[in-house]
Parts: C-alpha cells; sequence; structure tokens
C-alpha cells in the first residue's frame, strides 16, 4: 500500500487496511519515504494506492509519483482508495487516466467520507473531535466490509459509472488552473516564530528559509500540511485571512 496524506485521513485509511487484510505495518509506505519503489512495486503483484481528492482528481504529489513508476506498473492488480470530504466523483477512476489505457486491473476502488482539513474557507466548517470519532467508527466500518469483499474475490469499482464520471469533470475541470494559481501562493504573516517546522514538514520542499524568512519555491502542491501544523497559525494560502482553527488529524502524529 501506497498512500500520501496531507494531515492523516489518508494515512489512517491505509492503516485500516493493512490491519483488516492482516498485512505487516511495513508494507504500508507513504510515497515520502527514501525507499526504492521501483524495485517495491516490481516485486508485488497486488497494489494499493490511497490518496485524498482534490476536486476530483489526484493530489499533484501523488500524481508524479505514480507517473514515476509507470513501467513498473504494467500488468500489476491495482487496488485504489481514496479519502473524501464531501463527493468526490470518479476521485479512484482518475487514477487510471495518467495511464494508457488498460495498463493494469483495477481490482477494487473504493471512497470514505472523511474529516475536512480545509481551514481557510469559511463554508468549510472543521470538525470537533465527536464529529471526527464518528468519522473513525464510519471508515472502521466500511473498511472491514471492504476487505471482506477483496477476501472473497468480490470486485467493486466506486467512482467508474457514467454518473461519477460527469460528476467527476464538471468537479475536475478547474483543477489544472486551481494548482496554477497555488503553486505560489503560501502566505506566512508576521506571527511566524521561524520554528522551521513547515519547512520540515512540506511533503514537496516548497518551503525554505533564506535571508531570515521563510521563502517558498513556487511548487505547492495543496495539502494544508503547513497550515495546519504551524504553532503559530501564521501561515495561510491564496487568501490573506488569518486561520483561526487548524485540523490537526485523527492519529497521534
Amino acid at each position: 500500500m501506497f498512500y500520501f496524506s496531507g494531515t492523516g485521513n489518508s494515512k489512517y485509511i491505509s492503516g485500516l487496511f493493512c490491519k483488516y487484510m492482516d498485512i505487516d505495518c511495513h508494507s504500508c509506505h507513504s510515497i515520502e519515504e527514501d525507499l526504492d519503489f521501483s524495485r517495491i512495486i516490481g516485486s508485488e503483484e497486488i497494489l494499493g494506492f490511497c490518496y485524498p481528492v482534490y476536486g476530483s482528481r489526484l493530489p499533484r504529489i501523488m500524481r508524479e509519483f505514480a507517473i514515476r513508476y509507470t513501467e513498473v506498473l504494467k500488468n500489476k492488480s491495482i487496488i485504489i482508495f481514496c479519502s473524501q470530504m464531501i463527493f468526490s466523483g470518479d476521485g479512484a477512476r482518475s487514477f487510471t487516466d495518467i495511464f494508457p489505457k488498460n495498463h493494469f486491473n483495477v481490482i477494487y476502488a473504493e471512497h470514505f467520507f472523511m474529516p475536512n482539513n480545509v481551514n481557510n474557507l469559511f463554508f468549510l466548517s472543521l470538525p470537533n473531535q465527536k464529529k471526527i470519532k464518528k468519522y473513525m467508527t464510519k471508515a472502521d466500518r466500511k473498511m472491514k466490509a471492504v476487505c471482506q469483499n477483496i477476501k472473497n474475490g468480490i470486485i467493486r469499482k466506486r467512482g467508474f459509472n457514467a454518473f461519477s464520471r460527469a460528476l467527476g469533470h464538471v468537479q475536475g475541470s478547474l483543477m489544472p488552473l486551481i494548482e496554477k494559481k497555488t503553486l505560489g501562493a503560501i502566505r506566512i504573516n508576521n506571527d511566524c516564530k521561524h520554528c522551521l517546522l513547515c519547512i520540515s514538514i512540506c511533503p514537496i520542499h516548497n518551503l525554505v528559509h533564506e535571508g531570515g524568512n521563510i521563502v517558498q519555491k513556487n511548487n505547492c502542491t495543496i495539502c494544508y500540511r503547513c497550515m495546519n501544523k504551524c504553532p503559530e497559525k501564521a501561515i495561510s494560502l491564496y487568501f490573506k485571512t488569518r486561520v483561526k482553527r487548524q485540523y490537526h488529524g485523527i492519529s497521534s502524529d
């Protein structure tokens, strides 16, 4: 299982899968790890990918990771999981768009509703602990059923039907523009204490410390990790509005 998780949701889903499939936790890898992924992928017949959905599409960091290993993914059996906030349309199916037709065989695809981590849009409220627990309980129950289906050879592909594809097309049509506009849209206000945490946790190394300031390299992947982890709430994305609340994830890390 290979996952990208901005603030912990997709990591949690990946962990549940390994738990209920009795898979060694050492077989569950963040794509941020420094590993020989080509060797690992090439040595397995069945592979899983898990990622958050951004407008019915893969995060750029997961897209670039998957494309990098196109050749070794050929003819593999693939399981796809997506964590979504509301409705992702064809978030799981969109994984197949970056590869040649029939490049591999998708044997299962599922979407999981998870807590919102977007903390700078007024119309998207962040969940309290009670709501987070409800998400966890539902995800746990759903993953148990999914793993039982997989063990029984049942194939289900969430997001692959015509309605999901149409919804995904509408939601995903703006993502190229959004990705382009947010590449260099990180804002750091005067409350920054230069603890450098944002630099160390950025999954795509977009932030550096230069001349006594935190400087962006115009390569943001919109994961919201720095915004939710900054001790001073000094970081925002695109908007100047100060972050008031943060989503700290559903796991201890």
